[in-house]
């Protein structure tokens, strides 16, 4: 089956919009002209389900569970803290400088993330059982993996 062009190529009845085609591109008076940017946003992909990308990559986001400190590990940390507390109370001027590796649970999600910490130590509260540290973090003792004095 032939379509009407190649029906028209037989009868020699092509006009290949010769009429048309020397004409200067129609302006509109009463709109203004649509800028590229916008143009090329009419043919941008549509995204029928907004946010679900969003979903996935949040599933795929690995956390991690906290780990379960055993005796000998809490001992060796309230010794540590201990040490620490020491130096605050102590007549040295400069405040101890501490690594410190806790845990920080997800908002979102199940589990957390382990980060560390570097930095001078401003204040053990132990009624709050937090460590303060000089840029005003607090880090709870219960969250803290590891301590390493500097």
């Amino acid at each position: 089956m032939k379509g009407q062009f190649d029906r028209d190529n037989e009868i020699g009845n092509v006009h290949r919009y010769e009429d048309i085609i020397d004409l200067p591109h129609p302006v509109s008076k009463n709109h203004p002209q649509m800028s590229m940017e916008n143009r090329a946003a009419q043919f941008a992909p549509f995204a029928a389900l907004t946010g679900y990308e969003d979903v996935i990559a949040e599933t795929g986001r690995i956390t991690e569970s906290r780990a379960e400190i055993n005796e000998d590990r809490k001992e060796i940390l309230n010794m540590k803290l201990g040490i620490v507390m020491g130096q605050l109370d102590g007549e040295n001027e400069d405040n101890p400088e501490m690594e410190i590796t806790y845990y920080v649970p997800d908002k979102l999600k199940d589990g957390g993330a382990y980060q560390r910490i570097r930095g001078e130590v401003k204040q053990i509260d132990t009624f709050k059982r937090v460590i303060v540290m000089e840029d005003g973090q607090e880090i709870f003792f219960d969250d803290i993996y590891d301590i390493d004095c500097l």
